[in-house]
């Protein structure tokens, strides 16, 4: 159970440090925000990448699994940051992904 948290909340990091990576450049480009936020979004990915790199597991199972987790923390975001009230088929959604998730990094495996 603590392995499975452990990985939860990494994942979690990994889709905000991606997602606000990508959110302050669409922040300069759509709605006229300072071209200095490109410095932080840059150092946002850097690290996005290095949190991709903590996880021990095969870089394909993870690249997999996080995208599960990371259609989770953008519902969020969408809620959260844009205002917009998801649906009860985005929850859905993000139940969907969170099982895919789960069973591709948790599922018993042989050694």
């Amino acid at each position: 159970m603590v392995f499975e948290l452990k990985t939860y909340v990494l994942f979690v990091a990994t889709a905000v440090a991606e997602i606000v990576g990508c959110y302050l450049p669409y922040l300069w480009l759509k709605k006229e925000g300072s071209v200095w936020l490109l410095a932080p979004a840059a150092a946002s990915l850097a690290l996005f990448a290095w949190l991709l790199t903590l996880h021990p597991t095969a870089a394909g199972r993870v690249y997999a699994a996080y995208g599960g987790v990371y259609v989770s923390v953008a519902i969020f975001w969408l809620w959260t940051v844009d205002g917009v009230r998801p649906s009860v088929w985005d929850w859905v959604g993000v139940l969907v992904c969170l099982s895919g998730m789960a069973i591709i990094m948790f599922a018993p495996r042989a050694a």
